[in-house]
């Protein structure tokens, strides 16, 4: 039962890298340091205090910079390659009993995968708000994505079961949102 609940933590807090990629480390530092979330012992460094407080300024420069017209794009063509990479440590980092081999396994396979995943569909998101409004609905975009990552990531680690479902569902209306936008706009083109 507790790898169930680790692994359902590992994916929860690796999907929500896919939006934001240092919002899961703050809060796993957090809950790892206050002692709510047992971390895998050589990721420890994760909740000691100095890194708590790299990821905090991290996760407020990120967060700000999403706000900023072009930046907000920039940052989307390097996010899904880091975003993967941070889905891998988080995913890794929460399973602590387990072979090093199954853990590193389903690390890079469930929490590379499903980062990647809210990653595409994040940039995904962007690109339509910036061909659909020239980047004008960016910020919007961009702070819904913010409270959204925060939300998943701190549910996660307090209700895994729920964040996994929560992300599931906002994937699956925002890939239907895309289709609807993609199918109005070819109407529109060719009549």
């Amino acid at each position: 039962m507790a790898y169930i609940l680790q692994i359902l933590i590992g994916v929860g807090l690796a999907a929500t890298c896919g939006f934001r990629i240092f919002v899961p480390l703050l809060v796993m530092g957090i809950a790892g340091y206050s002692g709510y979330l047992e971390l895998a012992s050589e990721f420890s460094w994760i909740a000691s205090l100095p890194a708590i407080i790299i990821f905090a300024v991290a996760t407020i420069i990120e967060i700000a910079a999403y706000f900023i017209p072009y930046v907000d794009n920039l940052l989307d063509s390097i996010s899904i390659p880091a975003s993967v990479i941070a889905g891998i440590v988080v995913a890794a980092s929460v399973i602590t009993d387990m072979h090093p081999l199954l853990r590193w396994t389903f690390a890079v396979i469930a929490g590379g995968g499903v980062a990647t995943v809210t990653s595409l569909v994040s940039n995904g998101v962007h690109g339509v708000s910036t061909v659909a409004s020239g980047g004008g609905a960016n910020p919007a975009v961009s702070g819904v994505e913010s409270a959204l990552s925060i939300v998943s990531a701190i549910v996660a680690v307090l209700v895994p079961v729920l964040a996994v479902i929560l992300i599931t569902i906002v994937v699956i209306l925002t890939i239907r949102l895309m289709k609807k936008w993609k199918r109005r706009r070819l109407y529109r083109l060719s009549g």
